[in-house]
């Protein structure tokens, strides 16, 4: 009974989030463009479905993702090694991200936008090869985000000075990157922070400096998402560099 309690309020807060969206859409469609709604059960059904998926994605990572990244950084951190501690991070960054479908989708638009622009050849092989290249380059900077961000909860670095440093860069490398890659280096910074390298990067965070001495998992667990933001910037930038 608790179960199914449980169950009903996770879909009524999220039937309470997509509310606003719902509203905004229909005063539009009803009130400015004064158009009925295409396909009206369609239209339902399809939100039925997404209140469903948000639920039960919500209850995973409350089961499953938070908890199980939480507890291996502790582990990670009273095993006392940092070596395993940042491997661990590097991969954990570039497995959640190489899986992101936010990513796959920007790298596959960016690949076709490419080759009718005639960066790359019009050809479904020099297209997945760019593709496959951003991803790889996008996933690589956010493990190693990762790992900096590690560093800097064990070393209690300041975050923002670390921040300001890295976007200096970003506006540095912004001169010499060629400009058709600096849209797609911006989004970059976008789609890593999504469904999956959120949740596992954030566990991971706050798990870490709950176990280590003198950390305030408040202060120092969170911040680990602003670097896996600002690297891929970078990083795609350079990439663009070395294909021109």
């Amino acid at each position: 009974m608790g179960a199914l309690l449980a169950l009903f309020k996770a879909m009524f807060d999220s039937l309470r989030d997509l509310l606003p969206i719902v509203c905004v859409i229909a005063f539009f469609q009803l009130v400015v463009l004064q158009e009925p709604l295409p396909d009206i059960l369609s239209i339902l059904f399809g939100l039925i479905l997404v209140v469903f998926g948000l639920t039960f994605f919500v209850i995973g990572l409350n089961m499953g993702l938070f908890p199980i990244g939480e507890s291996m950084a502790q582990a990670f951190a009273r095993k006392g090694s940092v070596l395993w501690l940042t491997l661990f991070a590097f991969c954990l960054g570039f497995g959640t991200t190489i899986a992101e479908p936010a990513l796959t989708a920007v790298a596959a638009e960016a690949a076709a936008v490419a080759a009718e622009g005639g960066i790359i050849p019009d050809s479904a092989q020099e297209m997945d090869a760019y593709a496959l290249g951003l991803r790889i380059t996008v996933a690589l900077s956010v493990g190693v985000a990762i790992v900096l961000g590690v560093i800097r909860i064990i070393r209690g670095w300041p975050i923002h000075i670390m921040i300001i440093c890295g976007y200096v860069g970003v506006v540095v490398l912004t001169w010499f990157a060629p400009s058709s890659i600096i849209g797609i280096a911006y989004d970059s910074g976008g789609v890593t922070t999504s469904t999956i390298t959120v949740p596992l990067v954030t566990a991971l965070g706050v798990g870490l400096a709950s176990a280590i001495k003198g950390r305030n998992p408040m202060l120092d667990g969170f911040g680990l998402i602003a670097f896996a933001s600002l690297l891929p910037m970078m990083f795609v930038m350079i990439y663009g560099m070395v294909l021109a």
